[in-house]
């Protein structure tokens, strides 16, 4: 939505006691503006340190979630919790090199405790969440493609052992292979400079879904 030079110069009019009670009063109705704004405002903890809380926090709920594992399928509505709770950093604090290494911890912590379990179900009750893990890859890459060099050298290790872990997971590589993620990005780390054009592509063909 856009506002028009006329209603900005009326807002910019209005007295500082009326656009506090505005503010307020539309911060009631946008919880993640205002959480936002209070962090910005208020919070001591630099984006450092909210990173590192949610770490430690994707890792307490991946051992809860690996504890009480009953199916693939409970355990993928596990991980789109976990998943919110970094978009929900991210969003706060726009910790854009955290939403890659927290995104690469979740999916590491997720295979290395759950491979096994995984393949031991039929592909057809495992499928939902091996597409959501090549996707999530996809998602990964991209966003660390946009990030200059030398943040790369940061998330190498976490990029080569997932795909290690990929390579080792029968119902994940067949489900990487039918949607075009080539498994020696990840373990070579060498992500294809086109790899937004390659996504992009694929959605359109009706992959990746």
């Amino acid at each position: 939505m856009t506002f028009d030079t006329d209603f900005k110069k009326a807002l910019k009019l209005l007295p500082e006691q009326e656009k506090d009670k505005l503010i307020l009063r539309l911060l009631k109705h946008d919880l993640q503006l205002a959480n936002k704004l209070r962090f910005e405002l208020l919070d001591t903890d630099s984006v450092l340190d909210k990173r590192e809380q949610i770490k430690n926090r994707v890792i307490m709920l991946m051992k809860k979630a690996t504890t009480r594992y009953y199916s693939a399928g409970y355990l993928l509505m596990e991980v789109r919790e976990i998943s919110g709770e970094i978009n929900e950093h991210v969003s706060l604090t726009n910790d854009k090199f955290g939403e890659i290494s927290l995104n690469c911890l979740m999916l590491r912590q997720l295979l290395e405790q759950n491979s096994a379990r995984i393949s031991a179900e039929s592909y057809e009750k495992a499928y939902t969440i091996c597409i959501y893990i090549v996707s999530r890859i996809f998602k990964i890459l991209m966003l660390l493609q946009k990030q200059h060099e030398d943040l790369h050298l940061e998330v190498e290790e976490d990029i080569k052992a997932l795909g290690l872990l990929i390579g080792k997971n029968h119902y994940l590589m067949k489900t990487a292979i039918h949607n075009s993620l080539d498994v020696n990005w990840l373990i070579q780390f060498e992500i294809p400079k086109n790899i937004t054009d390659i996504y992009k592509e694929l959605r359109e063909n009706g992959f990746l879904k």
